[in-house]
């Protein structure tokens, strides 16, 4: 139950830390979007995270070791920090755009941006579940195998793809056509992540580079 308690907690607290990125810059509470968000948020990110807790606690530790400290690697160190900065950016810059009505962006869009950032929460849970070994750092477990059902059976970096759905939701979601700006770049250091990640694996795990024969997309299906 503890460890219950501190999962619960740790969602908690990034639901605050992203508030406050949020209503600080803004200005206010009076930001829809922003609480609209945050309300996707727990729904997709933090309930399930406590869900895994209680049914596969292994597989959320996996998930939770993230960040540029957690790589092992100098590359993936500045890659997280580049990806980490892009959402920061695309959060404040959003809620400076709410503040100061740089744009307007309609309520469908809205609407779509947070479908788009749900669904790609949800799919780095369902990665998670599907690949037990599944990590937010870049490493080769003892034991691990590759895994080429399910979602990996489409791309080879799904949780990479729930992160570009992830970027390119969250502006809509927040109402900013400016803050755009910065999902290319998020997806440009995910590409320089899965070129990295891709010789290690090649090097490190058995089966993996047959795997890429058999599934080509790396990110996005039929595309790259």
């Amino acid at each position: 139950m503890n460890a219950v308690l501190r999962v619960a907690a740790l969602g908690f607290s990034q639901l605050v830390a992203i508030a406050l990125l949020l209503f600080i810059p803004a200005g206010t509470f009076n930001y829809w979007q922003g609480w609209a968000f945050l309300a996707v948020f727990a729904l997709t990110a933090w309930f399930p995270s406590i869900y895994l807790q209680i049914t596969n606690p292994v597989v959320l530790q996996r998930r939770m070791r993230s960040g540029p400290i957690a790589e092992a690697r100098a590359v993936q160190k500045m890659v997280m920090l580049g990806l980490y900065g892009s959402l920061v950016a695309i959060c404040v810059v959003s809620a400076l755009d709410h503040r100061f009505d740089w744009s307007s962006v309609p309520v469908p869009l809205c609407v779509l941006g947070n479908l788009l950032a749900g669904s790609g929460l949800v799919v780095t849970v369902m990665v998670a579940v599907q690949n037990t070994y599944a990590s937010t750092t870049v490493q080769v477990e003892t034991g691990q195998t590759v895994v080429s059902t399910g979602l990996y059976g489409l791309v080879r970096h799904p949780m990479y793809t729930g992160n570009v759905l992830i970027l390119v939701g969250l502006p809509l979601a927040l109402g900013s056509f400016w803050a755009l700006a910065f999902v290319m770049p998020g997806v440009a250091v995910l590409a320089a992540r899965i070129h990295d990640e891709e010789k290690l694996l090649g090097d490190e795990l058995a089966g993996y580079r047959e795997y890429t024969q058999k599934v080509r997309s790396r990110l996005i299906p039929y595309m790259w």
